[in-house]
């Protein structure tokens, strides 16, 4: 299956809060969607992998998205070599994605930068023809493809993005999706220990950051990314 946009994240939970008002634009729009979460989060201090698993099934049904993977690489200590680069270059041959989004440059969780240089890594090398790859079980060696475009998201920090989406219309269901990962985030019933995406102030910021970046272009709401290479547009009316 070929995808128009595929969504990379370290943990599950990483594509939905740093890109889910704009996957379910792009959706509703009729583009072919998918995401691949790198680690299932096993060492997240809330729930377990196998609930995070249940959960991130919900949340890409709830955005609509064609595909979601899990790459079940190490949380906490994958690392970007040759070997994690590879599995990464198979998965991107496979979908042949135009558009990549993928982790923050930047961030407080050490898998977010680590994961946002290991897909920029194999993203380019995915485009070489002389790295042989071929799906697990598959006897059919894969053609090289280089998306058009890798776009980092935003998370914890709050970096300067290069350019913003406007999403007005689409964070109510970003909301949703947040909120399927019901074991990680804000439930005041719960007696799970606190961790820093937990209290409220953090579930409220997702909806109070994305009005501020929707604030600054004059619309209502809006997410923000960071680019690798000049954005380049047709026309000067092209900007909103």
């Amino acid at each position: 299956m070929k995808l128009d946009i595929l969504v990379f994240g370290a943990h599950p939970d990483d594509a939905e809060l740093g890109a889910g008002a704009t996957i379910a634009k792009e959706v509703s729009k009729g583009k072919k969607v998918g995401i691949v979460d790198l680690t299932r989060g096993e060492l997240g201090t809330r729930g377990s992998a196998e609930i995070r698993d249940q959960e991130a099934a919900k949340a890409a049904k709830i955005l609509g998205v064609a595909v979601r993977e899990n790459m079940e690489f190490a949380d906490g200590f994958f690392v970007n070599d040759r070997e994690h680069q590879l599995e990464l270059i198979k998965i991107i041959r496979k979908y042949r994605p135009e558009i990549v989004l993928c982790n923050a440059i930047d961030d407080r969780h050490i898998d977010h930068a680590r994961g946002s240089k290991l897909l920029s890594d194999a993203c380019f090398l995915s485009g070489l023809m002389k790295i042989d790859t071929k799906m697990d079980g598959d006897d059919v060696w894969q053609e090289a493809w280089r998306p058009k475009l890798v776009y980092h998201f935003i998370q914890w920090k709050s970096l300067e993005p290069d350019f913003v989406v406007d999403v007005t219309g689409f964070i109510e269901k970003k909301t949703e999706a947040i909120m399927a990962y019901a074991s990680q985030f804000y439930d005041p019933n719960s007696d799970e220990p606190e961790t820093p995406i937990s209290s409220k102030n953090f579930t409220d910021s997702v909806n109070y950051r994305a009005r501020d970046l929707g604030r600054i272009i004059g619309v209502e709401h809006a997410e923000g990314f960071t680019v690798e290479r000049y954005i380049g547009v047709d026309s000067l009316d092209d900007l909103i």
